[in-house]
This record gives structure tokens, sequence and C-alpha cells, in this order.
């Protein structure tokens, strides 16, 4: 952005640039400060201690009502037309369906 564009802003829309600069600067200073704060925890863990992780991995959480009016979905189906939408969903995916039964 040029001088003559930012001069050409209302006051509403630099005070908005500069609150997103602001908060640009917060969370590049937190994620130094956490980097640099999990750096010295893992340089001084006693020995054994599992390592760290600076991002660690989050379990995505389940969508209880989505997971809930599926398995309604499903048993419904079941209910009209048996088990053949199985067999469909494994033919659509170039796959065969597994074996019924025993080994």
């Amino acid at each position: 952005m040029s001088k003559k564009e930012y001069e050409s802003l209302t006051e509403t829309e630099k005070m908005f640039i500069r609150k997103r600069h602001e908060q640009k600067f917060i969370n590049e200073t937190t994620w130094a400060r956490n980097a640099v704060l999990n750096g010295v925890n893992n340089a001084m863990r006693k020995k054994g201690k599992k390592f760290i992780d600076l991002f660690p991995k989050k379990q995505p959480r389940a969508d209880k009502e989505y997971n809930e009016n599926a398995v309604k979905t499903i048993l419904t189906m079941e209910e009209k037309k048996g088990k053949v939408w199985v067999d469909l969903i494994y033919k659509r995916n170039g796959q065969k369906p597994p074996q019924k039964g025993g080994n």
C-alpha cells in the first residue's frame, strides 16, 4: 500500500489496520515466547521423560448430533431396503464387498 493510498483511507479503516497489526504483533510474540519456554522445558527435562511437542496434535471433536442423525438414517434405510446399500457403496468405490460368513 502506498502512502497516497494510506492517506486516502478513513480513520475507521486506519483503526482496523492498526488493530490488525497489534493482533499480529501479539500473536508473533506469544508464539516466540511459547517456543522459547518449550525449548527450555525440553532441555531441562529429566532423563527418560517424554519430549514436549511445541504444537501438540488435537483430537477433532465428533459432532454428536450429526452422528446420531446419520445412525438414524442408516437404520431407516436398512429397514426399507435391507443392507444392499453397503454393497452399492463398495461397488461404486471399485471394491469387492467383504465375504459374509467365515474365513
